[in-house]
């Protein structure tokens, strides 16, 4: 080769390599699929986002009318009239069991769902309500005495609903809330056919509300817990009871990282609760007017929807502080609501 020749070959332009293309002739195996796995992995973090926001979107339902449910569903078979008793009781539950459905979050172990921890624990609140009501529902409301058998389909609903919320296979959350759907909707065939019973009596609604009130007291004492500046509590133990003595203090502090988490199971349960009760209004009417609780009942209702409130950041700011405690707004709301709760079970007692 000449002088000439080798210096036009070294001015001549080298081929660039691109890097980023799968498809280059000159790749190994191995390269081929790296580049791959990096574009793959490239795509999905961008898509992540939109996903988180869809995800989010689903998790936090509207709320909904059971009655008008019902009645809807009563106009496409061509019936006319009032829903059989317990046919909206029980619709409330299944439309809140189809919730659930729609995007459960708390068994999800990828990314990017899996650290969307508000709405996983949101639902987590609305399933503690639909296990406290389908309880009571198995228990009292679908039998006149204590002595009758258990409805079949109730039954069915309950276990299926207490199962473990955070398994992904064997069964997963969701194939076990499918079959409580399916129970539920069994139970509702079966009070449209008359083999299966709906009491709205006035000792089974305190004995609902007697369940519901107590769930809302156990998500009141986390809330409570949240403020940095008190962190020694009574264990109130002996609570009530006239023939034990001697609280003992103890040491509460809630890390930083449960704040929202407790903030949002407490959205949920009374995001649920609201629905309950809504259906509750209606399957209980008579005995409401009776014992005249019905505004009292309203005012509960409406209360909850004031606990449907989502701040940027959920802050716990100290008593005197000019930054909130989105912790200490909740449990005020849903303490008062407690209160009229017992004062309703009160005024049915009498």
């Amino acid at each position: 080769m000449t002088a000439k020749a080798a210096s036009e070959n070294n001015r001549a332009p080298k081929k660039k390599r691109n890097y980023a293309n799968p498809f280059a002739k000159d790749l190994s195996l191995f390269g081929r699929l790296s580049r791959w796995v990096v574009l793959l992995v490239l795509m999905y973090l961008i898509i992540s986002p939109f996903v988180c926001w869809y995800e989010y979107q689903r998790a936090f339902p509207e709320y909904f009318n059971p009655v008008t449910q019902v009645t809807e569903q009563m106009k496409e078979k061509g019936e006319s009239g009032d829903p059989k008793k317990g046919m909206v009781f029980a619709q409330n539950l299944i439309s809140l069991g189809e919730q659930l459905l729609v995007s459960w979050l708390p068994n999800d172990l990828l990314y990017p769902t899996v650290l969307m921890d508000n709405p996983q624990n949101f639902q987590l609140g609305q399933l503690e309500v639909m296990r406290y009501s389908v309880r009571v529902l198995r228990d009292k409301l679908s039998r006149q005495r204590t002595t009758d058998k258990i409805d079949k389909y109730t039954d069915l609903a309950f276990t299926a609903f207490s199962n473990d919320p955070f398994k992904l296979w064997l069964p997963s959350a969701e194939s076990k809330f499918g079959q409580g759907v399916k129970s539920l909707k069994k139970y509702q065939q079966g009070l449209e056919q008359g083999t299966s019973n709906f009491y709205p009596r006035a000792d089974n609604l305190i004995e609902l509300l007697d369940q519901l009130t107590s769930l809302l007291g156990g998500v009141n004492t986390r809330l409570a817990n949240a403020p940095r500046d008190w962190t020694r509590r009574l264990s109130e133990e002996t609570a009530g009871d006239t023939l034990s003595e001697g609280e003992k203090t103890q040491d509460v502090k809630v890390p930083w990282t449960q704040l929202d988490d407790n903030f949002y199971m407490a959205r949920g349960v009374a995001y649920s609760l609201r629905q309950v009760l809504m259906a509750v209004r209606y399957e209980f009417r008579e005995i409401i007017k009776l014992k005249r609780t019905g505004e009292l009942l309203d005012n509960v209702i409406a209360e909850l929807a004031l606990a449907n409130f989502e701040p940027l950041m959920v802050l716990n700011g100290s008593r005197d502080s000019v930054f909130a405690n989105h912790s200490l707004k909740l449990m005020a709301t849903l303490e008062n609501v407690r209160q009229k709760m017992i004062n309703i079970q009160h005024m049915l007692e009498r």
